[in-house]
């Protein structure tokens, strides 16, 4: 039956995505597509456009017209943003598939909030053709499109669906790159850095953890994981020459001999976090949720105090405190161009995670018989 359930899955998604280039057989603006859902020629069954926050750069997702959009888990929580909307939709069960764009972390925040996989590419790798800035001749951190979905497989299906010769085709100016299948089904052993503060913010507890916990699976697994001390976080806000701190970055990747990097998945909103850096350095970096936060996460949080016990720090803790039961992410990262490599390694986290959560279950139940045997 699971093996029937996942090639129901993948069908689905192969017809959404193989309906999903029809429809980029040219470009269509909102006012075209709104026009064809209301003569008919566009099945509105095959489309939903969900809500998003109205600045499209925040943390929450709330506009006038729609309200407050709430987390499938928790309907006290916010469910993230920007791309809240398509983010509770899919962690709601009401989607397999959907797309975001990804400023400072608007694809990989909602989706961690509502404890999905997202995936912001590569600057570039994917085409902007059609897509409006919100911030006029803003050059330094650069928007990506990409999937949201339920599992790192549908990621790597999508983008193999919109990496292809036809759409190379529509959009020039975008590198003709196909997605290599090769490199995400490769096994070989990684070498993994990780962070679990990067000295400007330090995460909750339950992010802490939930790094641990990956980096303990991982190096069970056969990969090779040592700390990575940054230097970066301490330049970043001296953003004026973007090339040069793009190239020190990645000479300073490479001189610690890793292939990809883990790290928690949020910090204080603040205009460098642990997502946007990755806007601004370029890389491709995913989301993968890994646990749930427990009762002891939330006694914990109650003596955070951050790295600078500043608002931003306490802001932190006022807002995920109470948070019990909702979802816990990583972020895995690696350097430009190798998104198939980023995916591999997401997908290596979802497979370690799933695996262990079967361990553990099993040995409680046979806890449980030997305790009812015993009475």
């Amino acid at each position: 039956s699971h093996r029937k359930e996942n090639s129901l899955k993948i069908w689905t998604i192969t017809k959404l995505l193989n309906s999903f280039q029809n429809l980029c057989k040219r470009t269509l603006s909102l006012s075209e597509l709104t026009q064809q859902l209301k003569d008919g020629s566009l099945n509105p069954d095959n489309v939903l456009i969900t809500c998003l926050s109205a600045s499209t750069f925040s943390y929450d997702c709330r506009n006038p017209i729609y309200g407050q959009t709430v987390n499938p888990h928790n309907p006290q929580k916010t469910p993230g943003g920007s791309t809240g909307g398509e983010a509770a939709l899919i962690g709601g069960g009401g989607s397999l598939l959907g797309i975001g764009t990804d400023l400072g972390g608007s694809i990989r925040l909602p989706s961690s909030f509502c404890g999905i996989c997202g995936f912001k590419p590569t600057a570039h790798r994917l085409s902007l053709q059609g897509f409006r800035s919100i911030c006029r001749g803003q050059k330094s951190a650069s928007s990506s499109p990409g999937p949201m979905a339920r599992d790192v497989d549908s990621l790597a299906l999508c983008m193999q669906a919109l990496l292809c010769d036809h759409m190379f085709s529509l959009d020039p100016t975008v590198p003709p790159l196909p997605f290599n299948m090769e490199i995400y089904r490769s096994s070989r052993p990684l070498r993994i850095g990780y962070l679990e503060n990067d000295g400007y913010l330090q995460p909750t507890p339950s992010m802490v953890r939930g790094v641990r916990e990956v980096k303990a699976l991982l190096e069970q697994a056969g990969h090779t994981v040592r700390r990575h001390h940054t230097h970066v976080i301490v330049t970043v806000l001296n953003c004026y020459e973007p090339p040069d701190y793009i190239q020190e970055t990645i000479a300073h990747w490479r001189s610690c001999n890793i292939d990809v990097l883990l790290s928690p998945m949020i910090g204080p909103a603040t205009a460098v976090s642990c997502t946007m850096l990755y806007n601004l350095l370029k890389f491709p970096a995913g989301v993968v949720p890994v646990s749930t936060v427990t009762a002891k996460d939330e006694e914990e949080l109650k003596h955070y105090k951050g790295c600078y016990q500043d608002s931003y720090d306490k802001s932190l803790k006022e807002a995920v405190t109470g948070g019990e039961g909702l979802p816990v992410a990583v972020q895995c990262v690696a350097l430009p161009w190798q998104d198939e490599l980023c995916l591999r390694f997401m997908k290596e986290v979802e497979q370690l995670v799933k695996e262990s959560k079967k361990l553990s279950f099993s040995v409680s139940q046979e806890r449980l018989q030997t305790s009812e045997a015993t009475c």
